[in-house]
């Protein structure tokens, strides 16, 4: 049974006293209960013969639609013969549209509720609604396009009426362009689409805009159908994007990507076309499976190639600028139209180029060589670095391990700084060959950019063009010299510098340069107090590491190991008196043997 029949199953009640009594929306059958009922006062006999009546009952389903056919019109009723021997009763108040029903007309109607009395209530609205449903429900499960009538406006759309119900046309739906009077539609009809229904509320939501759409597409498929590759067409430009633009032929959106719009590089589509700019194009391709269309724009304009001076080759010179970096390079405009790459590897002897921008940026004007020309395949590959001869010949001699020299701070990295010894050559100072002394996590604590030092040449690969330098190996490593001061055992007078969480940091009177640690358990003074920030005093070095210059000290073992030395002395003189005692007992003792034995 269908949701809108259990709909009207619902709004369906029992016949009023009044529709009783006038008989209204009964079945007159061939056999009158009436005049058995008062005959039948045994309740088994009763039951029998309801039995036996209720087999001779034609087969009637409730909520069923059957036809039926008019046979009498009153001033209140209407009499339907549905067939079966039976004849019912309608109100004529359900045909208030329909004025033209008349005896032998045929209808529909519905069967609302059947008793066991052979009483039939019979509705010819309730039909029509159900009927109306099902054409909504086939026409959405079809597809099919429907004649409906604009009934009125209302927020947001229109509501027109199919089969005498009230559907919703939503404003986005009226048509592909947006719509600003809806007035306009009111009181005409139009061709529509069931897109949704809601069955529990009875909803049903139209559109118009999808017909619109399907002879729109329908079209842009017979005209793309005669596209075809090289035709030169009229267009109009629609849309501007960051990428390209959109054109309109006429009926068919095409794209011209901004990388056809030009031959000399630009960086946004509005550097060449603007909106509702009528120009013509070229067709580059045509898919007619999915319907796209793409297009040219420079491709109706010589190519640059073709003007380029044809006396240039491989080792002439040409000046150029940058006009796009990318990761790998940068591409230099010889004549407006005409790239060449200038690959980072190309761009300096230096070995420690990371990034193209750290040599070039776009705007650059500047002169290289051409590595390659392919004129046919319209490629061309240059070089800055081959201006000028390999610096890295004959390294060893100007740069011998163990030679001095003046460098420029060039850049920063997590494990060291590079420096600029002359124009192509750069070599490393890893971090820990910055300073023997101090901690350096990053070179930046070290030095700034721009800053000159002296380094030192520590080794030198010219294959594989790498070059380590120092600036701590131009001094003696002072821990040579700590490590004969400020041995494990040693006193030093010193001053708290920092106090941390654990400890704090101590610096030696005699020499401000080195640094100790102090745990904060061995900042206790004599007296339980603690030591403060400033204050001098005596510590005792109790771990001396060079590899890792370290030093830590404590004053608590100054005063503790005194004590603990204290003790120590009385322990000894105790055990010297208790050792001499006993050495006297026992010349006693010996004296005493000797009297006896003579």
């Amino acid at each position: 049974m269908s949701n809108q029949t259990e709909e009207i199953k619902k709004n369906s009640s029992p016949l009023s006293d009044n529709e009783k009594l006038n008989n209204q929306g009964k079945i007159k059958t061939s056999f009158d209960w009436t005049k058995y009922e008062t005959h039948l006062n045994n309740e088994e006999e009763r039951k029998k013969f309801e039995e036996l009546y209720t087999k001779t009952l034609p087969n009637i389903q409730e909520l069923e639609i059957y036809q039926g056919v008019v046979t009498h019109i009153t001033d209140k009723t209407v009499i339907v013969d549905i067939g079966f021997k039976a004849e019912g009763t309608i109100p004529i108040s359900e045909f208030r549209e329909n004025s033209n029903i008349q005896a032998g007309s045929k209808i529909e109607v519905m069967v609302v509720k059947m008793d066991y009395k052979g009483q039939c209530i019979l509705s010819y609205q309730k039909a029509k609604m159900l009927r109306n449903w099902q054409r909504i429900n086939e026409a959405h499960e079809k597809s099919e396009v429907i004649l409906g009538y604009v009934a009125a406006r209302t927020k947001g759309g229109l509501i027109v009426e199919i089969f005498d119900i009230e559907c919703f046309l939503p404003g986005s739906h009226i048509n592909v362009k947006p719509v600003r009077d809806y007035d306009t539609y009111v009181g005409k009809t139009m061709e529509v689409k069931v897109v949704k229904i809601n069955q529990k509320t009875k909803n049903v939501v139209v559109s118009h805009k999808v017909l619109i759409e399907r002879d729109i597409e329908e079209q842009r498929k017979e005209m793309i159908s005669k596209l075809d590759k090289g035709q030169v067409l009229e267009g109009k430009i629609k849309n501007i994007l960051p990428y390209g633009a959109f054109v309109d032929l006429g009926g068919v959106d095409a794209l011209l990507h901004i990388t056809d719009m030009s031959w000399p590089h630009i960086n946004h589509p509005t550097e060449v076309v603007q909106l509702e700019q009528e120009l013509k194009f070229v067709v580059l391709g045509v898919d007619k499976d999915k319907n796209r269309v793409q297009l040219g724009l420079k491709q109706l304009q010589p190519h640059p190639w073709n003007s380029l001076d044809k006396d240039l080759k491989v080792g002439s010179k040409v000046k150029g600028k940058v006009t796009v970096l990318a990761d790998y390079g940068a591409f230099i405009e010889i004549i407006p139209g005409v790239e060449a790459l200038l690959h980072i590897s190309e761009m300096s002897w230096s070995t420690d180029l990371s990034s193209t921008q750290d040599f070039v940026q776009i705007g650059d004007e500047l002169e290289a060589v051409i590595l390659t020309i392919d004129r046919q395949e319209r490629k061309m590959s240059l070089s800055v670095k081959q201006l000028t001869q390999d610096p890295w010949i004959n390294m060893q001699d100007r740069y011998p391990i163990g030679s001095k020299h003046i460098g420029i701070v060039k850049k920063f990295t997590n494990f060291g700084v590079f420096f600029e010894l002359e124009k192509g050559i750069s070599g490393i100072v890893y971090t820990n060959d910055l300073s023997w002394i101090k901690k350096i996590k990053h070179p930046s604590e070290f030095c700034n950019i721009n800053d000159k030092l002296e380094v030192i040449v520590l080794a030198l690969d010219s294959q594989t063009r790498r070059l380590n330098l120092g600036h701590k190996q131009l001094s003696e490593n002072p821990w040579d010299k700590y490590e004969k001061n400020y041995y494990v055992g040693s006193i030093h007078n010193g001053i708290i510098s920092n106090l941390f969480e654990k400890g704090a940091s101590v610096k030696f009177v005699e020499d401000q340069e080195v640094e100790a640690f102090s745990p904060l358990r061995f900042l206790e003074k004599k007296d339980g107090s603690l030591l403060k920030k400033g204050e001098k005093t005596n510590f005792k070095v109790i771990e001396f590491n060079k590899e890792i210059k370290k030093i830590v000290v404590s004053h608590t073992s100054i005063y503790r190991d005194k004590d603990k030395r204290k003790e120590q002395r009385v322990r000894n003189r105790k055990f010297e008196r208790s050792t001499l005692g006993d050495i006297e007992g026992l010349a006693k003792l010996k004296e005493q043997i000797e009297k006896e034995k003579k």
